[in-house]
């Protein structure tokens, strides 16, 4: 005997569209409408195909829905870092992934997470992507005049960039933060403190954050009639330990340095304990991000805080309302905060 919830012996298994149909008294090529979400069925219609379907644990073929609705519910991120660089302890990059997953969750699509640093891993999320493999691409740490994000444009796939993009994708829908306000905040809060020699470790000068903080760097000091002493990174610890022995090196009177990511300003606290510089006494030292780790170093790093995970978020809501029709805004600017600690 069937009970009035359970499906009946001649459904076993995996039950089709066509019992589905049978099941609510309709044709296949409606319960397939309601299943891949057309409003052009009436509602008691409806509601009488998702009876059936829920009483018979109906689950669609996702292959075959594809196909009807060319979508695959799946959007791709693509950091073009190295595996290395996007699970270090920088914070950064989890907190993108972070922010994207939990957007695209709640809208029910799945995240595709893709590392393309090479040029033939370029080419392969490029063959990925304009194959339809997914509905939408962001991308994130874009480096130089990367040709990636405008080909896949090109090619009609959606994308949304995290950060500000160089080159001819300088035009596409991108997430940024107020990269100018925070830096003039950070120059402004030395300033206050009395520093008059402030140097920066600047970010690589091939990414729109590296090259925007320092020339927001510039611009604050210029105001104030300060000179510019600049050493470069690529944000990571290493290479703030390095730039910072450059610019003792270079000005050994230097009394405070803007860094403009806090993973090189841990690389920077280093190097001036080594070289027994106290800090903040002899030398402040400003941040970009504040990660979390940057309130247990020593001393607390003073830094500008952006909101990585928001960043993350608002990328999956731009991807998402391009794929809905929307028109959407080509620039979003999400702000900054200077948090102080005890190491200015």
């Amino acid at each position: 005997m069937t009970g009035a919830g359970r499906p009946s012996a001649a459904v076993q298994g995996r039950p089709t569209l066509e019992a589905v149909a049978r099941r609510a008294g309709v044709s296949r090529a409606t319960v397939s409408r309601v299943v891949n979400g057309s409003p052009t069925v009436a509602e008691e219609i409806q509601a009488r195909v998702r009876r059936a379907v829920d009483e018979m644990g109906y689950v669609p073929n996702q292959a075959a829905r594809s196909l009807v609705t060319q979508r695959t519910g799946s959007i791709a991120l693509v950091l073009t870092e190295e595996a290395n660089r996007v699970f270090s302890d920088d914070q950064v990059f989890p907190g993108i992934i972070l922010g994207v997953s939990q957007e695209l969750e709640s809208a029910d699509r799945q995240l595709v997470l893709v590392l393309a640093h090479s040029p033939a891993s370029h080419e392969r999320i490029e063959r990925y992507a304009v194959g339809r493999h997914v509905d939408g691409v962001l991308i994130a740490s874009l480096h130089g005049a990367d040709p990636l994000p405008a080909t896949l444009a090109r090619s009609a796939v959606p994308v949304v960039c995290g950060g500000r993009p160089l080159g001819r994708a300088s035009a596409l829908p991108h997430v940024d933060v107020d990269q100018a306000g925070g830096v003039q905040a950070a120059i402004r809060h030395l300033l206050a403190t009395g520093r008059r020699r402030i140097a920066t470790i600047a970010g690589p000068q091939d990414m729109g954050a590296g090259i925007d903080r320092l020339t927001a760097y510039r611009d604050a000091l210029r105001n104030s009639d300060r000179r510019s002493i600049v050493a470069v990174g690529d944000f990571t610890r290493d290479s703030g330990a390095v730039a910072m022995r450059q610019l003792l090196a270079d000005d050994p009177a230097l009394d405070a340095v803007f860094v403009a990511s806090d993973l090189m300003a841990h690389g920077a606290l280093r190097t001036l304990r080594e070289a027994g510089r106290r800090v903040p006494d002899d030398v402040a030292v400003v941040g970009f991000d504040d990660i979390e780790m940057s309130r247990f170093t020593d001393p607390p790093l003073t830094t500008v805080r952006q909101p990585i995970v928001e960043i993350g978020r608002r990328m999956a809501q731009q991807i998402l309302r391009l794929l809905a029709g929307e028109q959407i805004q080509t620039t979003i600017t999400l702000g900054t905060e200077l948090v102080i600690r005890e190491s200015s």
